[in-house]
């Protein structure tokens, strides 16, 4: 298996810029790799989850995206971590062989969630036969049972993973359940897997019982805020990091209550970054214009700590 650093810190879970009439937009990957490093302070991403519409892609724009990544982050970006997940066994294999083939940092797959697995093994049977594919790529496991469905446990899933997916590295965790993390990170210091949260709002919590970091769509705007936040943290000065951490709760609050998901976040980092990120995929429609005003009108209000 390729030598990688154990991943930590913040890994941006990046959006899949389209075109007005809903093409994916290569053209402007650069110009986000730059964005992310430069203005976020952010150089690990998450290329096609679920904030990049990954499962509403075809293959060849999957492939694509993957590539255009790990082209344009060559000596910018310290990890491209590639979804490959699907409903598809077969897809999701062929998406693990590119991404070894261009040179990923890792891979990553979500649960299948039509047919779904019931239990632990069937689980680890459908990872397994999609990781066996990139045999010298590190492996994680994209934990987000409130989209999947799928809630066996992940401090169960990780009992004996490691003799089945010899490339397993740790798990993008996407849900509340604080117990459950907390269970694999006591239970697993000996193994370091890398438990990187994804429920953005509640991430100093994750970091109070050890989670390593976190992928999640808001550090494609607020990534330098956050990276203060893991600064206060790790000081320690949990006064400082609870305010950035309730900030960004102020803000993610009040979108939620518009109505808040893709679409908003294109829309949120169009704003933002200056970058286009355009439309979403159907059934997903635009951000409207009343959301963008104000979502803007509210994130400029917040005034932070650091004085920006």
């Amino acid at each position: 298996m390729r030598p990688r650093k154990k991943l930590q810190g913040l890994v941006a879970a990046t959006i899949t810029p389209m075109t007005p009439d809903g093409q994916i937009n290569l053209s402007v990957i650069c110009q986000y790799v730059d964005y992310l490093v430069s203005e976020q302070n952010v150089k690990n991403v998450f290329v096609n989850g679920t904030t990049g519409e990954g499962l509403s892609l075809n293959i060849q724009e999957r492939k694509q995206l993957a590539e255009e990544w790990v082209r344009q982050g060559k000596d910018k970006l310290d990890q491209v971590i590639v979804h490959v997940g699907a409903l598809s066994l077969p897809d999701s294999q062929e998406l693990a062989r590119h991404a070894a083939a261009i040179g990923a940092s890792a891979i990553a797959v979500i649960a299948p969630f039509f047919f779904k697995p019931t239990n632990k093994d069937e689980l680890i049977a459908f990872l397994q036969k999609v990781a066996s594919e990139a045999p010298a790529v590190p492996f994680y496991y994209y934990h987000i049972p409130p989209l999947t469905g799928v809630k066996i446990r992940v401090e169960e899933l990780l009992d004996g993973i490691k003799e089945r997916i010899p490339t397993f590295q740790g798990v993008k965790f996407s849900d509340t359940d604080l117990l459950d993390l907390a269970q694999c990170i006591n239970k697993n210091e000996r193994e370091q897997f890398a438990f990187l949260y994804g429920v953005d709002e509640q991430l100093l919590s994750a970091l109070a019982i050890g989670a390593d970091g976190a992928v999640g769509s808001t550090y494609n705007y607020l990534g330098r805020k956050t990276t203060l936040m893991l600064q206060a943290f790790a000081k320690p000065d949990l006064a400082l990091a609870r305010k950035y951490q309730f900030l960004t709760g102020e803000f993610l609050s009040f979108v939620i209550k518009l109505g808040f998901g893709v679409a908003q976040t294109k829309a949120v980092m169009t704003f933002v970054s200056g970058i286009p990120m355009g439309p979403p995929r159907l059934p997903l429609v635009d951000a409207s214009e009343d959301f963008i005003v104000k979502a803007k009108a509210k994130l400029d209000s917040i005034v932070w700590p650091d004085g920006d």
